[in-house]
């Protein structure tokens, strides 16, 4: 079981950096959190929230491992730590439990049909933005306003030519500023994923060139965004990507699976002082 396949949660955060908000303080709570009765901290030990997240998960899967007779249950008072064996039959477990058919044609043609904007090459847009950051503290209704209030400034039929370049200046947390926000060519693979939804992947934006008429969310903050050129790119015809679209939909049936695994393990368990997501139904395959 390869690590894009694998549910065991590594021993890290979210990987988001430094201006990421999950690492914060343990979520406030009355009762220490346990599953089936097993503590997931260690006395005075904190956890910021996500990866005690990863350690209840962790824990649900040990213990159906011992439910299995996979592994000896030491009947621990606190979650053990998993040396790489016990990770190793976790794993194995999960790969046993979660089967994942192939995509049959038919469904690899309606997923062609549906993204195909998704399958072109060579596309690429001239495009300048300005970036109203989101960090640790900052007031994000304000900086909201402040973003709307720009953007219908650069909206309106006799805004300036060079006041985008001006705000991008004067506004914008992101480097570009210094050059006005411009950002050159880019394509939907060098931007963030919400911003190449938003300007490549959008077939019935009714957008094209010009300033975009809302603001465009992302992980980073808020963007006022500009399309100055445009390189339509080429379609690629359905037998050229056949094989992507299988493993694209092998992976997401496979998410699917993996998910409501744990959700079948969680609706069967005894969670205490920790929000989980259960389910009720056998795992569907």
């Amino acid at each position: 079981m390869n690590a894009m396949t694998s549910p065991l949660p590594p021993e890290v955060g979210c990987g988001g950096g430094g201006s990421c908000g999950c690492a914060g303080d343990t979520p406030s709570s009355t009762q220490s959190p346990r599953v089936n009765g097993v503590a997931l901290l260690g006395p005075g030990e904190q956890l910021p929230p996500d990866m005690l997240l990863e350690r209840a998960h962790t824990e649900l899967l040990r213990q159906e491992a011992v439910r299995q007779g996979l592994l000896t249950d030491t009947h621990p008072d606190h979650a053990p730590p998993l040396d790489e064996a016990q990770r190793q039959v976790l794993e194995q477990m999960v790969e046993s439990a979660v089967i994942t058919p192939a995509p049959e044609l038919g469904a690899q043609e309606r997923y062609y049909a549906a993204h195909k904007l998704h399958f072109i090459t060579g596309q690429a847009l001239h495009v300048r933005h300005i970036l109203f950051a989101v960090t640790p503290g900052v007031d994000v209704h304000k900086m909201a306003q402040r973003a709307e209030t720009a953007l219908l400034e650069l909206s309106r039929k006799d805004v300036p030519a060079d006041r985008f370049a001006e705000l991008a200046r004067e506004l914008s947390n992101c480097p570009s500023s210094a050059e006005g926000g411009d950002l050159g060519w880019i394509g939907p693979h060098d931007c963030a994923p919400e911003l190449a939804n938003e300007l490549f992947f959008q077939s019935d934006s009714g957008w094209g060139m010009g300033v975009h008429p809302r603001l465009v969310h992302t992980r980073f903050g808020f963007h006022i965004v500009e399309v100055l050129g445009r390189r339509k790119g080429t379609l690629q015809p359905f037998e050229a990507v056949q094989d992507q679209i299988a493993m694209r939909m092998t992976l997401q049936s496979r998410a699917t699976a993996l998910r409501q695994y744990m959700r079948l393990l969680i609706g069967q368990a005894q969670v205490v002082g920790l929000d989980l997501e259960g389910a009720d139904s056998p795992l569907v395959q």
